[in-house]
């Protein structure tokens, strides 16, 4: 018997009910392993509908409170604590590489600090617009809602797509163009295609420090180029082309992470002149083009899509929650990669490209970025004066963009920094993990919309100047 005091009018009888159960198996007075009713059973003794019992011996069952056991009946489950994420997680302590700042960054704790991070804070985003898109793709009869999307990806997104390359002077149609599930899986996809394992991929460095991940994931020799103010080092380029023949290199033109430096006019036309000399792909993540307000140069400008492979997405500006990115590159390369995503991957999230397509038509998409530049560069005023208070020097003056690369006071390490911030709940982005020559030990990365809290600067400080004192 479980009878249960359910009101009337006070609530769903099932929410009552889910209640009222949980509340005696937590307690104990259901132990683990104790038979319930049948769902007849159940419903008869509590005058409820049969499907009212049957929502909520499923609900009990999603939960992991009541097992389910065929042709036997439910019984109370084991009331073993879940494992906490907190029991998962990796101390401050262990090396501090690009997997680190990946776990430090994506920490599910909102008390955390994360002026590291590469991305906006939630309430920057315009989540309004996709809450539109979303109930207008749940309104329409159109809307594909449970099948496999297109190989290519969908296809009016693509037509929108071609309009954004036109607007940066890149001529491409919709043929050249394929949605994946983000930039990093673009990025993973182009690598699988055009590098064997144990071939060597040319990479800025400092660079993205998850490409590094990707690229050793993927067994390849990974050589980095100084990134200067203006774009690679080209002689560092050509020597070490001439030595080692890339089979690819991947680059940010324009706000470039983690430096903001942005590629010039000039290093752009000699740059695709040694790689058309050396025979080298070029992979060129525009992923944070939006925060551009006029655009610079970019390699597939210049190249029009016959050596520069282009990839971008929405998630650093529209949601990061919304998985889309996409590659624009020549036919026959698309149709290898095309080909590829089919056997990894089978098709992109036809949900989110259906999702960004609306939140892209929405006539007020262009005001809102046009804003969050704006917000960005007032922010950008006061979080620099900040740095520089605290005894950093930045590198560069970024033309827009999100982040600012500054330079620790002389022989301060930025990885025992890191560390010390990261126990007070602060993470910080220490320049090695960028660094693939490890060349960047006295930069930190910070993220402007990330870095307004006093608090970030009280604890750098105190931890510099813990540093500096002698041991």
């Amino acid at each position: 018997m479980l009878r249960l005091e359910l009101t009337r009018g006070e609530g769903r009888l099932a929410d009552q009910a889910v209640s009222r159960i949980t509340e005696m198996i937590q307690s104990g007075s259901l132990p683990t392993g104790h038979k319930l009713p049948s769902v007849r059973g159940f419903a008869e003794q509590n005058d409820i509908s049969k499907s009212t019992a049957v929502t909520v011996y499923d609900r009990l069952v999603a939960s992991g409170l009541v097992s389910s056991r065929s042709k036997v009946g439910f019984f109370v489950a084991s009331r073993t604590a879940p494992l906490e994420l907190a029991d998962a997680s990796e101390p401050c302590e262990r090396e501090v590489d690009p997997l680190w700042m990946m776990r430090q960054a994506l920490k599910d704790d909102p008390s955390m600090l994360k002026p590291g991070c590469g991305w906006l804070p939630d309430d920057w985003l315009d989540g309004d617009s996709i809450r539109r898109s979303l109930r207008k793709i749940s309104r329409s009869a159109d809307a594909q809602l449970v099948g496999y999307g297109q190989p290519l990806g969908f296809a009016p997104l693509r037509h929108q797509l071609q309009i954004v390359l036109a607007s940066r002077e890149i001529a491409a149609v919709p043929s050249q163009i394929m949605l994946t599930d983000s930039v990093s899986q673009a990025i993973d996809l182009i690598v699988r295609f055009l590098v064997k394992p144990g071939e060597t991929v040319f990479v800025d460095d400092p660079g993205y420090f998850n490409l590094l991940n990707n690229l050793r994931v993927q067994r390849t020799n990974i050589v980095g180029i100084p990134y200067t103010r203006t774009g690679p080092d080209l002689e560092a380029f050509a020597a070490a082309a001439e030595r080692e023949r890339p089979a690819l290199y991947i680059t940010n033109s324009a706000l470039h992470n983690p430096s903001g430096a942005t590629l010039s006019p000039a290093t752009a036309h000699q740059l695709l002149k040694l790689a058309e000399q050396y025979d080298i792909p070029i992979l060129e993540d525009d992923i944070y083009a939006d925060f551009e307000e006029t655009p610079s140069a970019r390699l597939a400008t210049l190249d029009q899509l016959d050596r520069v492979i282009h990839v971008g997405s929405f998630s650093k500006i529209m949601s990061a929650a919304c998985r889309c990115g996409w590659i624009a590159c020549r036919q026959d390369w698309l149709e290898g990669l095309r080909d590829l995503k089919l056997a990894i991957a089978v098709t992109s999230n036809e949900l989110s490209a259906q999702l960004v397509h609306n939140v892209l038509q929405d006539g007020g998409y262009r005001r809102y970025v046009a804003g969050v530049r704006e917000r960005l560069g007032r922010t950008s005023i006061v979080v620099r004066r900040q740095i520089e208070q605290t005894g950093l020097k930045l590198w560069t003056e970024p033309a827009g963009g999100i982040f600012l690369w500054a330079k620790l006071p002389k022989g301060v390490d930025a990885t025992e920094i890191a560390r010390q911030t990261a126990r007070e709940g602060i993470a910080l982005a220490p320049g090695n993990v960028f660094s693939v020559s490890r060349s960047a030990s006295e930069y930190l990365r910070f993220n402007i919309a990330q870095s307004r809290n006093q608090k970030i600067y009280e604890n750098l400080a105190r931890a510099i100047d813990e540093y500096k004192i002698p041991a």
